[in-house]
């Protein structure tokens, strides 16, 4: 019951046409999503089989990315019907069986039949993918312009490993939130951009061939740690001791200077002290710069991040072999921030989106449907296969599956078949969603995906899918509505293990702490009440 309800939370927000959901926190902070993983994340879940479905989005989110709302839903609806069957004397065991055989048997027929490979489509599938997963959300109507932006930073960041494998580290595509303007002013930029400025106005805004020095630690004047006690009996021993605690920044600097490097990022402060040496040698510096994005840009550049210069002998050193390296370090002015962009790092190519939206609420979810969009890319380029989408799937497989149960002859027969009817809740709701006739939609769908599998004539219906706006049903291929293949096979996946998991239980045993006696009480009365 506790799973169904999370479902229902989130039922009203899947498709192109779902409701946002807006939640505010006991601080009184507000978010609008529509992103499943997000609205359950923020729910304070009490009851533990309730949990494993909010755990279950968020596995959904790291591992795809997109179809975290339908990957509840299903899981909910494969509870519901097991249920059904449990009242009806089917024991648990049989009906886990059969599930764990259907998806077996549902994952084969999406690779097999319904899969089909992105060089068939051309690169305009990626731009379809994407648009697809933005359909459902608050950018949505512009799909169009994002769509490009999106595709175009996945390609940027796209790159082969030591194996031949393609990969699209999307951590490489940096987003920054910039407020003002319409989002259509949102802009994608070449290199890695970060939302700081050089430390002092003196300094020079452009070096080219830049070698890059990155370090998690403060360039501030050293000064004695606390609990350090030292007595001086003549007062120009404390001027000098004065004079070190300058000369022991002044010597780092000259040390990092000394191995070529003209750009530092310091996760610290920088003192105007030690900015006069920096101004001196020409040299870009930027303090407080966050800890991520140093970590990207060290992985980008081929930096070494250092936490100390200290090397293993105990003595303060700094090697060139440390540095990382771009072929520019600049800053400008996009939109209304400065900001410093990393132009063609050595290592990885990287690219930075900076969204413009008109307030908070706006950019964050802009934000979470473009990362949405980046997974998507991504795993189309990875595992080059998409299928359609619009319940087209759901409704193949719910018919491939409703024949397959009556080829069995054993007891998981029934509940395949009820794996089969779970699957019809994705379709039923998205027409809902739409204010469309679900009924009759979903068994015209099903009409289709019949004829498509028993007669070769028809074989191109199975590519039949919803189309929302107008309540008919189209070729979702042709039409463009597409998504990875591997976000629907991994999502049926984790559905039936986090019901399998849930079926498995039979009773729940809470251990509630033992009361203890209060510590405060007096001697009388503990005589009074008995314990002494």
């Amino acid at each position: 019951t506790a799973a169904l309800s999370i479902a229902n939370i989130v039922k009203s927000s899947l498709g192109p046409v779902g409701l946002d959901k807006m939640l505010v926190d006991e601080v009184g902070d507000v978010t609008i999503t529509n992103d499943g993983a997000t609205v359950l994340k923020m729910l304070e879940v009490e009851h533990p089989a309730a949990k494993i479905l909010v755990e279950l989005a968020d596995l959904q989110d790291q591992e795809v990315g997109d179809g975290t709302t339908s990957v509840v839903i299903v899981a909910a609806e494969l509870l519901r019907n097991a249920e059904q069957l449990v009242k009806n004397r089917i024991h648990p065991t049989s009906i886990i069986s059969g599930y764990r055989l259907a998806c077996k048997e549902a994952c084969k027929y999406i690779n097999e039949h319904l899969s089909v490979s992105v060089d068939e489509l051309g690169s305009e599938c990626l731009i379809n993918a994407a648009k697809t997963s933005m359909s459902s959300k608050l950018i949505g109507v512009d799909s169009e312009f994002f769509s490009k932006m999106v595709v175009d930073a996945a390609l940027a960041v796209k790159r082969t490993n030591v194996k031949g494998e393609i990969r699209c580290p999307i951590k490489a595509v940096n987003i920054l939130k910039a407020h003002g303007q319409s989002s259509l002013e949102s802009v994608l930029v070449r290199g890695y951009a970060l939302n700081c400025t050089v430390a002092s106005q003196a300094m020079t805004k452009r070096i080219t061939n830049a070698k890059i020095a990155c370090l998690d630690f403060n360039l501030q004047k050293v000064k004695m740690k606390l609990g350090v006690h030292i007595v001086v009996d003549d007062p120009q021993k404390l001027d000098a001791i004065r004079q070190r605690e300058f000369d022991i920044t002044k010597e780092r600097i000259a040390k990092i200077l000394k191995s070529g490097a003209n750009v530092i990022l310091c996760t610290g402060g920088i003192d105007d002290l030690c900015l006069k040496y920096f101004v001196e040698a020409q040299a870009m510096a930027v303090r407080r710069v966050a800890k991520i994005d140093m970590k990207r840009i060290a992985k980008a550049t081929g930096a070494t991040m250092l936490l100390t210069l200290a090397n293993l002998d105990g003595e303060e050193s700094y090697e060139a072999s440390m540095l990382g390296s771009a072929s520019e370090v600049v800053q400008e002015k996009i939109c209304d921030d400065e900001l410093i962009i990393i132009k063609e790092p050595k290592s990885r190519l990287a690219a930075s989106m900076i969204l413009r939206g008109a307030n908070d609420f706006m950019l964050d979810e802009m934000d979470r449907s473009i990362h949405d969009a980046l997974c998507v890319v991504r795993r189309v380029i990875e595992s080059n296969a998409v299928v359609p989408g619009g319940g087209a799937v759901e409704a193949a497989l719910s018919i491939y599956l409703e024949n397959f149960a009556t080829s069995l002859s054993s007891r998981e027969q029934l509940a395949i078949a009820e794996f089969a009817r779970s699957l019809l809740v994705i379709p039923k709701t998205l027409s809902v969603n739409a204010a469309q006739d679900a009924t009759d939609l979903v068994a015209k769908l099903r009409a289709c995906h019949s004829s498509s599998q028993t007669d070769s004539k028809f074989a191109s219906l199975k590519w039949m899918g919803l189309d929302l706006v107008n309540g008919v049903i189209r070729d979702n291929k042709a039409a463009g509505v597409l998504e990875p293949s591997i976000s629907k096979t991994k999502s049926l996946k984790f559905a039936t293990e986090a019901a399998i998991t849930i079926l498995r239980i039979d009773d729940m045993i809470k251990l509630y702490p033992d009361e203890k006696p209060d510590a405060g009480q007096s001697y009388q009365d503990a005589v009074a009440s008995g314990r002494l």
